[in-house]
Formats: structure tokens, C-alpha cells, sequence
């Protein structure tokens, strides 16, 4: 198994000959992967089943637009792209194919290969770090799914389960106010963001794949914390929490990652702290959570990104948190809502129908938790995983559990452990 950094450069530049030898080699071994019918995304193990990424199409134009529908990819055996095999400088992509054709080969390569292609030369570095090869592939339909999680208040790792590889990120800027907050962790696009709280203002950092670095983030119209969230391609949704003064909120906000802006949406019907959030069905929905420090919500709120509208529905998160517990710990997997029930360590499905839960099965037996505080339950593609350790004195060893929903009850498979501690502070996948 490898363990590496996340950087896109790793070793300088090679020379010119050097390039062309390897432009070689790299233009047969990405042809082979475009022609092979194994996509990218296939996971090792799990009788071979690879990850599916949905197409949709765009929801009504006026409400905000989360999915969009892609365009036609460029045609795989169209040679004439732009700086064709008579362009050999070294700032081309794969001059023996063509941009075009570079480019579509690109867009089947694993994202872990990214790095080292962008050291082949500065044309290759400069696509990369602009993120059109992510945008071409969430159009197309290209996705993987790694898991990002903190089990240190400052350090992040992320794990490739394609590649079955660790990543490690740079550590996120010192700050103590920061360090002991509260913190909430969302993926979208390219991007991790970190929200977290200063003496008397809220703090967003911002890591991106493309630079392998943390910068400020952008503050939300309406900073909060304690809120629910969730992330869909390149944009994502906020709702609830709590301000700096301690205030529950019904607000909600839009974040788009390419534009770096934040756009207010529609208040839910109830203010709430401490819930969950989910895409499912082209609508996000808000799980759980707390009206006051007292009173517990067990009704769910639906927002139609069409009509720009919310819709509470009852009982939707009866038992799945306390009052005392963590959020509701809750994953999406092919338009399907799990649960796991931290207490009775259970894993649940929702029946849309009849608006219950039904029990599947056993959680993982190892991953212990805190009232649901330190455990992962999140959806990666087409599995569901679950991180978290057995509570040990001096770190302990953080598991990662993976299955891929189907009929029976959970059959759980340990894809990869770590000495990395045993609590799980913050977790988020990114898919790109």
C-alpha cells in the first residue's frame, strides 16, 4: 500500500528528451486506459463493482442549478485536436495525439495519477492546477470518491480506495481559538472546506486539490456553526446552526466552489442546530437536530431546488440521535438514505413510502463511539463506510469499513486501517 503527499510536483522538471520518451509511453499507457473497459473508478475487490457517478438534468432555471447536463465528450478517435503531432515544444500535452485527444485521455486517468503528470511539463502542470480536467470529468460523468477525515484537531489524511492509498495533507494553519471550536468539514468541487469559530467570529479554511494548500475560505452571508450540509458536484448546501451569539437559525445558504461566492436561499420552516444534511432525488433535505438545548426534532425539512420551497416532514429522524448524541449519522447511496444508529450500533434504510426506517443490519463491531461523537458513517461512491477505532491508550488505529448496499443484511469488509488515533473529529468525501 502507498503512502504519499498530495502535491502535484514531486521531482523537477525533466528534459526535453526525457519528455519525449515519456510522452511515448504515457500516449499508449492513457490509450489503453480510454479503450479499456474498465473505467477508472473501478475498486479493487468487491467482485469488481465499479463506482457510478448519475447524470441529471438541470433543475428549473429558477432555483439555484446544482446538477448540469453534460455536453457530448470529445470524440475519442478525432486526431485533428488543437496542437497536433507537428507542434513537438515542450509545452504541449501529447503531441503525437493532439490537445483534444490529450485531454480526453486525461480525463480516464485516476486522479491519483495527476501529480505525476503534471511534472512532465508546464502545459501539463498548468492543466491540472486550472481544474478544467475535474469540470470535463463531473460533465462526463468521471468520478471518484475519496474519503478526507481528521482524527487530529489540525492534521488531515485523505484515502484513495481505487488506488487504496493514504494521503497526506499540509497542516491546517495554527490558530488556538480555532483548534478547540466547534467544527464542521463539506466537500465540494475541489475543495475541503473547514468551518470553525475565533473569540467572536467564524473562521472558513479552505484546502484545494489543485494547489495542495489551505487559504482563508469565504465567509457565508450568515456565518454559523453546528449546522447540517451537504455537497453536490461543484456546489452545496448549508441550513440551520447556530450564530456567534449562540442564535438557532432556519437560514440557508448556497455555495458555489467555481465561483467562490455564497447565495441566501429560502429560511427553512423551523430553526434547528446540530442536524445532518443529504442530496437524494435532485432535492436536499435537512435530518434531526435541535430546536433548543432541550428539545429534541425528529421531523425532517425537504427543499425543492425547482420550486425554491421547503416541506417539513414528520417523524423523518425519529431515533437517530439524542439529546445528548451527536447529529444524525446519516449517507446516500444510489438515491437510497442510511442511517447508522449509533446506539444499538445498527445500520437502518429509510422507506420513502412510508416515511419509517427498517433495520438491515450490524454496524462494524470495532469502531467504538461517543454517544455518535468520533464515528463516520459516510456514503463514497457506491458503498457506504464507516470509519472510526477501538478506544486505546496511546492513539489507537483507525479502521475503515466498506459495503456495497444490497440484499441481505450488512456484510462489512475492513478496506484499510491506519495508526492514526481512534476518534474521527471531522470527515467529508470528495468526488472529482
Amino acid at each position: 500500500m502507498l503512502v504519499g503527499q498530495s502535491c502535484l510536483i514531486s521531482r523537477a522538471l525533466p528534459s526535453f528528451c526525457e519528455q519525449e520518451s515519456k510522452w511515448l509511453y504515457m500516449t499508449y499507457q492513457l490509450l489503453e486506459i480510454t479503450n479499456s473497459k474498465r473505467p477508472p473508478g473501478v475498486v479493487p475487490g468487491e467482485q469488481g463493482e465499479a463506482m457510478k457517478s448519475k447524470r441529471t438534468k438541470s433543475p428549473n432555471p429558477q432555483g439555484p442549478s446544482l446538477v448540469e447536463e453534460p455536453a457530448s465528450p470529445p470524440n475519442e478517435s478525432d486526431c485533428q485536436g488543437h496542437g497536433g503531432g507537428e507542434n513537438s515544444d515542450s509545452n504541449s500535452l501529447i503531441s503525437a495525439v493532439g490537445r483534444d485527444n490529450s485531454i480526453n485521455c486525461l480525463l480516464h486517468c485516476s486522479r491519483s495519477d495527476y501529480g505525476a503528470l503534471a511534472s512532465l511539463n508546464r502545459s501539463f502542470r498548468s492543466l491540472i492546477r486550472s481544474g478544467e480536467l475535474y469540470k470535463l470529468r463531473r460533465q462526463y460523468g468521471i468520478t471518484e470518491h475519496w474519503v478526507y477525515f481528521s482524527c487530529s484537531v489540525l492534521e488531515w489524511v485523505a484515502y484513495d480506495p481505487y488506488r487504496e492509498r493514504w494521503i497526506t495533507l499540509p497542516r491546517m494553519p495554527h490558530n488556538d481559538c480555532f483548534m478547540y471550536a466547534d467544527k464542521e468539514s463539506l466537500a465540494v468541487g475541489t475543495e475541503l472546506l473547514v468551518f470553525g469559530k475565533e473569540i467572536t467570529s467564524h473562521v472558513v479554511l479552505r484546502y484545494s486539490i489543485l494547489t495542495n494548500s489551505w487559504s482563508p475560505g469565504l465567509e457565508m452571508n450568515s456565518p454559523r456553526c453546528l449546522f447540517g450540509s451537504a455537497g453536490l458536484g461543484e456546489k452545496a448546501i448549508v441550513a440551520g446552526g447556530t450564530d456567534a451569539q449562540g442564535t438557532i437559525l432556519n437560514s440557508a445558504e448556497l455555495y458555489n466552489s467555481e465561483t467562490q461566492k455564497w447565495e441566501t436561499l429560502p429560511s427553512m420552516n423551523k430553526p434547528r442546530k446540530m442536524c445532518s444534511g443529504i442530496f437524494m432525488d435532485k432535492k436536499f433535505y435537512v435530518i434531526g437536530g435541535m430546536a433548543s438545548n432541550t428539545e429534541l426534532l425528529t421531523c425532517g425539512e425537504e427543499y425543492d431546488l425547482e420550486k425554491g420551497i421547503w416541506r417539513v416532514i414528520p417523524n423523518m429522524s425519529s431515533g437517530l440521535n439524542g439529546v445528548a448524541g451527536a447529529p444524525p449519522l446519516v449517507a446516500v447511496v444510489n438515491n437510497e438514505l442510511y442511517a447508522a444508529d449509533y446506539a444499538e450500533k445498527e445500520v437502518r434504510k429509510y422507506d420513502k413510502e412510508n416515511n419509517s426506517w427498517i433495520t438491515l443490519g450490524r454496524l462494524p463491531e470495532r469502531p467504538d463511539s461517543m454517544n455518535g461523537w468520533g464515528l463516520a458513517f459516510r456514503a463514497c461512491g457506491e458503498r457506504l463506510i464507516v470509519i472510526g477505532g477501538a478506544r486505546a491508550m496511546g492513539g489507537g488505529t483507525i479502521e475503515l469499513n466498506s459495503w456495497i448496499p444490497k440484499e441481505g443484511p450488512p456484510e462489512w469488509n475492513l478496506i484499510a486501517s491506519k495508526h492514526l488515533g481512534s476518534f474521527v473529529y471531522n470527515c467529508a468525501v470528495m468526488g472529482c
